[in-house]
């Protein structure tokens, strides 16, 4: 998520009994380079430091560094797979808030990479709100159809065959939900017209943006994931 580190989700989310339980490594990357010495880099918590997006950037002087995308997709899998006792063909992926939006974006532009998606209040559509209009413009310049290939929900309409189950979970108190930088309706509703199996599990009164929510959730997702994994 935004503002965040890996350290984050490994030390609040609770997920590592699960995980444990049903065989998995968890890796958990970072949401942006660091140190790179850019200008600006650290002015606003939404976009540079802590606000990578999971997009590779276009733009200067971000183009060089600011390249998510393919350091979750290429780069980080062969680190693991090189020094760990993994499968490199069973790899699910998850996040959160922004990382859900990643996770929602590499799952959908890469079909068969991963065995299952899944999300916590992730950015669903962000050609449509603040903070992935801020975002994009800043990596990817003003062109707003480069964006759309960032963009969960515009992806959703092209993806070639239903074989993906997407679980998502999202607090009904959640704060950027209401401010409309979610958007869940209207990936569910381009989801829906084109039958990709969704589960959307709007959580009662109480749940916000939080990691107790997270928390609370987790198992549900690991479970998910091992399903397709140890299939």
């Amino acid at each position: 998520g935004l503002t965040c580190t890996e350290q984050n989700f490994i030390t609040k989310a609770g997920f590592h009994q699960a995980a444990a339980e049903h065989g998995l490594i968890v890796v958990a990357p970072d949401t942006s380079p660091r140190g790179c010495n850019i200008e600006g880099e650290d002015e606003s918590w939404d976009f540079g430091t802590g606000a990578g997006f999971y997009v590779d950037a276009t733009e200067d002087p971000w183009k060089t560094n600011y390249r998510m995308y393919s350091y979750i997709k290429d780069e980080l899998p062969k680190l693991i797979n090189t020094n760990f006792p993994s499968d490199p063909e069973r790899m699910s992926i998850s996040g959160h808030s922004m990382g859900g939006h990643g996770a929602l974006i590499l799952a959908l532009k890469n079909p068969g990479k991963y065995k299952s998606v899944s999300a916590f209040a992730p950015i669903c559509n962000p050609i449509q709100c603040q903070w992935g209009k801020k975002a994009l413009g800043g990596y990817l310049g003003s062109d707003v159809s480069k964006w759309e290939a960032y963009d969960a929900t515009q992806l959703v309409k092209s993806y070639p065959d239903s074989h993906l189950d997407i679980l998502i979970d999202q607090g009904k108190d959640d704060q950027f939900l209401s401010a409309g930088q979610l958007l869940p309706d209207n990936f569910i509703a381009a989801c829906t017209e084109r039958k990709i199996p969704v589960v959307f599990r709007l959580q009662q009164a109480g749940y916000d943006h939080s990691y107790f929510f997270i928390a609370t959730f987790i198992n549900d997702h690991i479970k998910h994931h091992a399903k397709y994994l140890n299939a």
